[in-house]
């Protein structure tokens, strides 16, 4: 065993069905602090691999090992424990409370997470400060999430996924919406973020001109085996 923040050996899951899907992963690793652009075209099981590595499916065969914990041998409220904990998510479409304030919404994780609640110390403190070094408005903690830009929206989504310093942030397609200048913004903030604390990262992306940005670009088809049927 390494010591990678993510491990995967072996890893073989197929969805059921009569279209069948496939995906084999034999193995992958990324190390502490590290961040990896995954690229790959709709269909390519991109989703299919995170939906695995977050632990809201399991695999049929192999291991998945997070923070030292092979994440396959847990039960499911385990893993979802398990998750909160380890794993910061930022969604494609943020997925932010909507009558949530922005406080709520960054302080979200840390409700179901106890590891992760102490790793912030004083919450509501770590919650203002990465508002602030994420650019977004004095005092707006209290404002309902919703009622921001885009923009600012997508930044309440890093803060929520940065709080109580999860060794591995996941990213699914967060800048598929941005333009260029957008979308080196983005970049620029999470990086600064995650590099203070060494958090490992893991985006995946079909853009091959934001791979300049990361310590290593993987294109899907290089590690994964994909085979589809129809019955």
């Amino acid at each position: 065993m390494t010591d990678g923040v993510l491990n995967l050996s072996d890893l073989a899951y197929h969805w059921p069905g009569r279209s069948g899907f496939s995906l084999a992963v034999p193995r992958l690793e990324i190390a502490k602090g590290e961040s990896i652009l995954l690229l790959g075209e709709s269909g390519s099981g991109k989703s299919t691999l995170l939906s695995l590595i977050c632990g809201t499916i399991l695999p049929d065969r192999g291991s998945i090992t997070i923070a030292g914990t092979d994440i396959t041998t847990l039960s499911g409220g385990a893993r979802d424990r398990f998750r909160a904990e380890q794993i910061g998510v930022i969604f494609q479409q943020f997925n932010l409370l909507p009558f949530g304030t922005v406080s709520d919404n960054i302080l979200l994780p840390l409700r179901f997470a106890p590891k992760r609640r102490k790793r912030a110390g004083d919450a509501s403190a770590q919650a203002m400060a990465l508002a602030t070094a994420l650019g977004l408005p004095k005092g707006v903690l209290g404002t309902k999430a919703t009622s921001l830009s885009v923009g600012q929206q997508q930044r309440v989504a890093v803060a929520r996924a940065l709080i109580g310093q999860p060794p591995l942030i996941i990213l699914d397609e967060p800048t598929s919406a941005l333009d260029a200048n957008s979308q080196a913004a983005f970049l620029d903030l999470l990086f600064a973020q995650t590099e203070a604390h060494q958090t490992s990262l893991l985006m995946v992306s079909h853009d091959s001109r934001l791979g300049k940005r990361f310590d290593r670009v993987i294109r899907i088809e290089d590690i994964a085996q994909i085979e589809r049927t129809t019955l």
